[in-house]
Formats: C-alpha cells, structure tokens, sequence
C-alpha cells in the first residue's frame, strides 16, 4: 500500500555543529520523529565518546527514533581493520538504539577489476551477516554515484545482497544526489531501507562535475524520486542529507520547514491534477 505521504526525518550532517541533544531537539522541533548519527563528525557523540547509553537516553527524552548510524567506510575492501570498525560500530548502533548501519564502499579510484571487485563486495556482505544479525541490525548499503566509487549502482548491491542470501540483514540506501549520479532507472523500493534526499538545484551544473558540496535543500526538480519510491511501495523515512552550503542559514529550522513543505505541496498537487 502506497505511503500517504513522505515520512521525514534529518541527518545529523544537516545540522553537524550540534551536539547530539542540541540535534535530536531540532529535529523535534521539527515534528519529526526519526533521526540519523554520523561516526565522523568532530562534534558529534561518537566520535566525542559520549556511551552510547546516554545517546540513547537522549534520543528518548527527545522523543526521536534514531534509525541510523552512519558509516562504515570502506565496507566493501574486507581487512582485519574493516572487520573491527565494523564490530565496533555494530555494538555503538545497537546499544543506542539504532536500528541500522549505514554501509559505504570504496569511493576513490583503487578496486580490482570487475569479475573481483564484485567478488569483493560478497566477501564483505558474508563476513558482516554474523556482525548485524545477532545485534538485531540492518545493513544499509548506499551505492554512490561518483565514477570514482567502487560500487555505483543499486542493482549490481541487490545482485550481491541475493547472491549471499542476505535479504534478511542488508536493504539499499536510495540516495537522490547519487541516483541521479549514477544514472540510474531502477528503485528498488521494496529492498529500500532508507532515502537520502538532496537537491541540486544549480542547472549550470554537468551531471559529471556534481559533488558533495554541491548538495543543498530540496528544489522544483526534486520531486520525481521521492513520488516514484512511494508509488513503488516504499514506506520508510526519507532523511534531509545536506553538506556545508546549506549548514549555516540564518533559520536552518525554517529552510528545513519549508522544503518538507515544498516537497508534500508538490506531492499533493501533482496528484490532484
């Protein structure tokens, strides 16, 4: 049954100067219930150290879900090191509440070539089954976009997740920024565990020159992926990823506000028509 309207939630790099209270607050604030961490942001918990039980105390209080911690980098080049970070990760996620980690290939150029950089990324979803599922885990794997990135496109990760019988412990992150990146046609909706979203809203842009800072809050040409998710039977949260251009608005609640405005306006009046 088709999701009547998108549920938001925010991503700790929309607003990466807060702490974590000062976050969960804003997302709140914000009438929205769920919420994703980073790992890799200066001023954020678990980079700080702060115990994962006092995260998880103050997501309650708050009164938000975290459904998310991001990242395990690297995930698909399996090492001693990966396999620790990734058991280290897992306890974090699952003594704060989280219901999922968030899983990043390699993004910068060096993977064997095909035929062993596929046979790499089964390797790494093998080895990290054992990791998520007795911490009651997801894995979220988010293809990314760049030509750089090692892993692209969704298809070829729900190709992996099928091949180690893994549709129980991994679901795809829909990114809309590397969707559009990588070109892609196919969502994947029902394997979607989680949706990015983003705009670029700049149309002197080439699609190939995009990059992270180029990222901002959602604009007139935005809405198609988000309409065709929810079609395709996707009811999960759709999560405000930004980057720094859009972290320091005079009113980053209210530009918020205003683009969950924008988005289920458009929703609505595409559907009237």
């Amino acid at each position: 049954m088709r999701q009547a309207s998108p549920r938001f939630a925010l991503d700790q790099m929309a607003a990466p100067r807060l702490d974590v209270r000062a976050f969960f607050a804003l997302a709140r604030d914000l009438g929205l219930r769920d919420v994703d961490i980073r790992n890799h942001l200066g001023s954020n918990a678990i980079t700080r150290g702060v115990p994962a039980a006092d995260v998880r105390s103050a997501a309650a209080e708050a009164g938000v879900t975290i459904i998310s911690v991001n990242t395990l980098q690297r995930f698909n080049e399996w090492t001693p090191a990966c396999e620790a970070e990734a058991n280290k990760l897992a306890d974090y996620a699952a003594a704060c509440g989280a219901k999922t980690l968030v899983l990043v290939p390699v993004n910068d150029g060096s993977w064997p070539a095909n035929g062993e950089r596929q046979g790499d990324l089964r390797v790494a979803l093998k080895a990290l089954k054992p990791i998520l599922e007795p911490r009651g885990l997801i894995g979220l794997i988010e293809p990314l976009g760049f030509q750089t990135c090692s892993l692209r496109s969704k298809k070829e990760a729900a190709e992996a997740i099928a091949a180690v019988d893994g549709q129980s412990v991994f679901r795809l992150v829909h990114d809309t920024f590397h969707h559009a990146l990588a070109g892609e046609t196919l969502f994947f909706s029902e394997l979607t565990g989680l949706v990015h979203i983003s705009g670029v809203n700049d149309p002197t842009f080439r699609i190939s020159d995009i990059r992270d800072p180029h990222r901002v809050l959602i604009g007139p040409d935005n809405g198609s992926q988000i309409r065709a998710l929810l079609d395709g039977g996707y009811a999960g949260p759709f999560s405000f990823e930004l980057t720094e251009e859009v972290h320091a608005p005079d009113d980053l609640a209210g530009a918020l506000a205003a683009s969950i405005d924008f988005i289920r306006y458009g929703l609505m009046t595409r559907e009237s028509v």
